[in-house]
Protein backbone atom coordinates (compact mmCIF):
# COMPACT_ATOMS: atom_id res chain seq x y z
CA UNK A 1 0.00 0.00 0.00
CA UNK A 2 1.07 3.35 -0.64
CA UNK A 3 1.61 5.69 2.02
CA UNK A 4 -1.46 8.31 3.67
CA UNK A 5 -0.21 10.85 1.09
CA UNK A 6 -3.30 12.88 -0.30
CA UNK A 7 -3.33 12.60 -4.13
CA UNK A 8 -4.80 16.19 -4.77
CA UNK A 9 -2.44 18.30 -2.10
CA UNK A 10 0.62 15.98 -1.43
CA UNK A 11 -0.18 16.49 2.50
CA UNK A 12 0.79 12.98 4.58
CA UNK A 13 -1.44 12.39 7.21
CA UNK A 14 -1.40 9.50 10.16
CA UNK A 15 -4.59 9.18 11.65
CA UNK A 16 -7.52 8.17 10.12
CA UNK A 17 -9.41 11.24 11.64
CA UNK A 18 -7.52 13.28 8.89
CA UNK A 19 -8.58 11.07 5.62
CA UNK A 20 -8.65 7.78 4.40
CA UNK A 21 -8.35 5.83 1.28
CA UNK A 22 -11.13 5.95 -1.43
CA UNK A 23 -12.06 2.97 -3.24
CA UNK A 24 -13.40 3.44 -6.78
CA UNK A 25 -15.39 1.51 -9.25
CA UNK A 26 -13.07 -1.08 -10.61
CA UNK A 27 -12.33 -0.84 -14.35
CA UNK A 28 -11.45 -4.03 -16.50
CA UNK A 29 -7.76 -3.56 -15.70
CA UNK A 30 -8.69 -2.93 -12.40
CA UNK A 31 -10.15 -6.50 -12.00
CA UNK A 32 -7.36 -7.79 -14.19
CA UNK A 33 -5.05 -6.81 -11.70
CA UNK A 34 -7.30 -7.92 -8.33
CA UNK A 35 -7.24 -11.75 -9.97
CA UNK A 36 -3.57 -11.59 -10.55
CA UNK A 37 -2.74 -10.82 -6.87
CA UNK A 38 -5.15 -13.48 -5.53
CA UNK A 39 -3.49 -15.78 -7.81
CA UNK A 40 -0.31 -14.81 -7.64
CA UNK A 41 -0.67 -14.26 -3.76
CA UNK A 42 0.97 -10.75 -4.14
CA UNK A 43 -0.27 -7.94 -2.22
CA UNK A 44 -0.17 -4.10 -3.41
CA UNK A 45 -1.89 -0.63 -3.42
CA UNK A 46 -5.34 -0.75 -5.65
CA UNK A 47 -4.88 0.90 -8.92
CA UNK A 48 -8.58 1.71 -8.26
CA UNK A 49 -7.58 3.60 -5.16
CA UNK A 50 -6.33 6.68 -3.47
CA UNK A 51 -5.84 8.38 -0.35
CA UNK A 52 -7.26 11.65 0.73
CA UNK A 53 -6.59 14.28 3.53
CA UNK A 54 -9.89 15.53 5.30
CA UNK A 55 -9.55 18.51 3.49
CA UNK A 56 -10.51 16.12 -0.04
CA UNK A 57 -11.86 12.68 1.30
CA UNK A 58 -15.54 13.67 1.84
CA UNK A 59 -15.71 14.96 -1.87
CA UNK A 60 -13.74 12.11 -3.09
CA UNK A 61 -16.21 9.49 -1.47
CA UNK A 62 -18.91 11.32 -3.35
CA UNK A 63 -17.74 9.79 -6.26
CA UNK A 64 -17.01 6.20 -5.69
CA UNK A 65 -19.37 5.14 -7.78
CA UNK A 66 -17.55 6.85 -10.55
CA UNK A 67 -13.81 4.76 -11.80
CA UNK A 68 -10.88 6.44 -10.51
CA UNK A 69 -10.24 8.38 -13.94
CA UNK A 70 -13.12 10.12 -14.03
CA UNK A 71 -13.49 10.98 -10.64
CA UNK A 72 -9.66 12.02 -10.62
CA UNK A 73 -10.66 14.34 -12.96
CA UNK A 74 -13.78 15.85 -11.61
CA UNK A 75 -11.33 16.25 -8.36
CA UNK A 76 -8.28 18.01 -9.55
CA UNK A 77 -10.93 20.37 -11.71
CA UNK A 78 -12.68 21.35 -8.83
CA UNK A 79 -9.65 21.64 -5.91
CA UNK A 80 -7.27 23.62 -9.03
CA UNK A 81 -8.50 27.24 -8.15
CA UNK A 82 -8.43 26.34 -4.41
Amino acid sequence: MKPPICVICNNRFLHSDEGGIVYFKKRKADIKWQRKMERTGSVGHPPYAEWFCGKHYEAAKELEKLTINKAMDILRKKFSQK
